[in-house]
């Protein structure tokens, strides 16, 4: 009796070892074949006082000027300050739209520079001819003579002058309204950071006119459903009155004109891929209605102002993410 108890407790131990083996592999096999390695960022500092973040005393932080480049038929970010910016975009011809979104993979750079800026973000603008130039824009960046650290953070921006007199980051001015309770403030830290040939990290936002004001409006879409942020009244740019002749796409890095440059992107050239390259996927242009589709690829026009330095991809069609391109480089960039 005592032998049988025995061998049916190991009969019993053996089924429930055998049990615990199957699962384990289930489960292994259910992350293999999950989205366990794309995950939005979260808000690191939701809660708290965004201000305490931000550099005590720290002046209002303005872009540089733009000047209409003939060869281009594009702005080219060459300050009067010392600082120039370098660009790796994909921009529409100039049309009548009426707001994009994206899907932005986000990067750290933590040894970055104080006097260096380095990002990826949607903007609207308006470089007609003989008017003001305006741009409203929204994205995430690294920024540590801003923030006093090299957190990654959401960010916006806006002017209407072209970087003279009028537009700042995130709250520091008038201008960006947020909204009452929203789930991502400008300025606000996010995480984690993708890593290299590992985790994805990303965060999707949108940037677009609400038909009946014609104010921009800005959201968050990787929520479990979209998130208003707040929004740009149509009157603070009066060249962008509910309609951009031109969005973009951008990834950009900004430092001082004797220094060297930051990493753009995830530091990497677009060559480099998936979970190695830094991204924008499942681009969208958005119609009057407010409605999303994807660009047409005869308006979408690439452009580098130094592509030694800093490199866009192609737009692939057909493929998972479809309306995507990879960009970046390392740091070291000169002059």
């Amino acid at each position: 009796m005592y032998a049988t108890t025995t061998h049916d407790s190991y009969k019993k131990k053996d089924c429930f070892l055998h049990l615990m083996g199957f699962v384990v592999i289930v489960v292994f096999l259910c992350l293999l074949h999950s989205s366990y390695y794309i995950r939005p960022v979260k808000s690191i500092d939701a809660h708290g006082n965004i201000l305490t973040k931000i550099k005590e005393h720290a002046p209002l932080v303005k872009r540089h000027h733009f000047e209409l480049s003939r060869r281009y038929k594009f702005p080219s970010r060459e300050s009067q300050d010392n600082t120039v910016t370098r660009l790796a975009v994909w921009k529409t011809q100039s049309g009548k739209y009426y707001g994009l979104r994206a899907k932005i993979g986000v990067w750290a750079h933590p040894n970055q520079e104080h006097s260096q800026e380095s990002g990826a973000s949607i903007s609207v603008i308006n470089t007609k001819p003989g008017s003001m130039f305006n741009i409203v824009e929204a994205g995430v960046h690294v920024f540590p003579d801003l923030y006093n650290n090299s957190d990654v953070r959401f960010f916006t921006y806006w002017t209407r002058d072209g970087y003279r007199s009028t537009g700042c980051y995130n709250l520091q001015c008038s201008g960006f309204i947020p909204a009452k309770g929203a789930a991502l403030v400008p300025g606000q830290a996010i995480g984690p950071p993708s890593t290299y040939d590992g985790e994805d990290h990303y965060i999707t936002i949108s940037l677009y006119t609400e038909p009946h004001t014609g104010n921009w409006l800005l959201y968050r879409d990787d929520l479990e459903r979209p998130s208003f942020l707040g929004h740009f009244p149509k009157d603070l740019c009066p060249e962008l009155n509910g309609v951009a002749p031109i969005v973009l796409f951008s990834g950009f890095a900004i430092y001082p004109k004797n220094g060297r440059g930051p990493a753009m992107g995830s530091g990497h050239f677009p060559k480099e891929g998936d979970r190695k390259a830094a991204y924008f996927k499942n681009m969208k242009i958005f119609d009057s209605n407010a409605i999303a589709h994807d660009p047409s690829p005869s308006i979408m026009i690439p452009w580098m102002n130094r592509p030694d330095c800093y490199k866009v991809g192609d737009i692939p069609l057909g493929v998972k993410d479809s309306y995507l391109f990879y960009y970046g480089g390392p740091e070291g960039c000169r002059g």
